[in-house]
């Protein structure tokens, strides 16, 4: 007696047989309720698209700002000093108006730091608004026109020096303060710059501006006191 040999299983747990429609969807029964469901791998449009950091733009900053520091001290080195190029009503000559006008631009660039620190979030038991950021812009604004008296007196009246450490430092100085400057400015006209760029500037910035007042405005107080 010939024994008939078993059927073949069926397509699937529960499916249908082979010669089933394989264009249709996968039938209901052979899903597993029980199975655990995988989210999909989605990418944000903006990290697919995204531009790179900038770097190329704070470097052109960069070159940009050595260009007028080395102008400046070019200029100041081959001009021949005239003595005297600032005369303010209400000082006694235009040492006296280079020293407190030195410090009144100090002064302001203390008040662009401690909104600047505001408005990050680095000044406790302070929040920042909307007047802190005009505070912040018109500070600077108004710190640099301050100066610019001063620079036209250095450059015309007095020159690069190196007669001494103080002055040499001074002038030095004077130009990493306005090539510095030119700098931030041109970074601030750059897109995706990265993040660390424009803090460490400002601080740049603020720093050769505190040692331009040392080393000419405290100075001179300290040697020959507090006058008109």
């Amino acid at each position: 007696m010939t024994t008939r040999p078993p059927e073949p299983p069926d397509f699937g747990p529960t499916g249908p047989p082979l010669d089933s429609d394989l264009t249709q969807p996968v039938p209901g029964h052979w899903l597993n309720e029980t199975a655990t469901n995988v989210a999909p791998v989605t990418f944000e449009e903006e990290d697919i698209y995204a531009e790179p950091v900038n770097i190329r733009g704070v470097v052109v900053a960069l070159g940009i700002g050595a260009l007028v520091a080395v102008v400046m001290g070019v200029y100041g080195s081959t001009h021949e000093p005239t003595g005297e190029a600032l005369n303010l009503a209400g000082f006694s000559d235009g040492l006296h108006a280079k020293v407190w006008l030195g410090s009144v631009a100090f002064a302001l660039a203390l008040v662009q730091v401690l909104s600047a620190m505001a408005i990050w979030g680095r000044l406790p038991g302070f929040t920042a608004g909307r007047g802190t950021a005009v505070v912040h812009r018109w500070s600077g604004r108004l710190a640099v026109i301050v100066s610019l008296p001063v620079a036209a007196h250095c450059l015309y009246a007095l020159g690069f020096q190196s007669f001494d450490t103080r002055v040499l430092l001074h002038s030095l100085l004077g130009c990493f303060f306005y090539g510095l400057f030119v700098c931030k400015m041109v970074v601030l006209t750059k897109s995706r710059t990265p993040g660390w760029a424009l803090p460490v500037i400002g601080a740049a910035v603020f720093t050769a501006l505190v040692g331009l007042w040392v080393t000419s405005s405290l100075w001179f107080f300290s040697e020959f006191g507090v006058s008109l």
